[in-house]
């Protein structure tokens, strides 16, 4: 058995901490795989924000989300918007109780996309600061990098140095990583640690 691929373990640490009912947050849409999978964890009673600039992203996450029984499915928002801009789009009551963000960064994985749409170190950064403030104390965040491709590289590198430098008594940062292909993808995951 080998191990998982980073998105395999972002789905692994994602549901060991997401409970039914819970609050979960999709930064980057693309084909709804993430959206659909936290829909999965959180159940019929939670609530799942998507987020992504593209339309083409939420109708593919349309797409996927209507196979699905309704009935088993959370309450799930769409939002074309810059996942820079999540904090406004989470209802008040919802800040400090999210379980789980999940970040896939780059570009939309379809084969009819337009390749150079893709994130942006800057908007990545600024939805990672507001990820924080929204999980509740022993949520996550998952972030999936891609520095094999040009952009990818510095957006991976300037996330990883933010992630270095968070401090330790508030959040708690992992990386899974292979070590012989510098260029394949890799995780960072983030744990709000739980006040002592």
């Amino acid at each position: 058995m080998g191990f998982l691929s980073v998105l395999s373990f972002a789905h692994k640490l994602v549901a060991e901490r997401l409970r039914q009912g819970d609050i979960a947050l999709d930064a980057t849409a693309g084909t709804g795989a993430d959206t659909l999978y936290l829909a999965k964890c959180i159940g019929s009673r939670g609530k799942v924000y998507a987020f992504d600039i593209q339309e083409q992203a939420l109708q593919l996450t349309r797409e996927r989300l209507a196979k699905e029984s309704p009935d088993s499915l959370p309450a799930i928002s769409l939002h074309q918007q810059s996942h820079a801009l999540m904090k406004s789009c989470v209802s008040d009551r919802d800040h400090g109780q999210v379980g789980a963000v999940m970040f896939n960064l780059g570009y939309l994985p379809a084969d009819s996309s337009d390749k150079r749409i893709m994130t942006e170190t800057a908007s990545t950064l600024t939805a990672l600061e507001a990820a924080i403030e929204l999980l509740r104390p022993g949520g996550i965040i998952t972030v999936v990098l891609y520095p094999g491709h040009k952009g990818g590289d510095a957006e991976a590198a300037a996330v990883q140095a933010w992630a270095e430098r968070l401090p330790q008594h508030a959040v708690q940062t992992i990386l899974y990583r292979g070590l012989q292909r510098a260029d394949a993808p890799y995780l960072i995951a983030l744990e709000r640690k739980k006040p002592l």
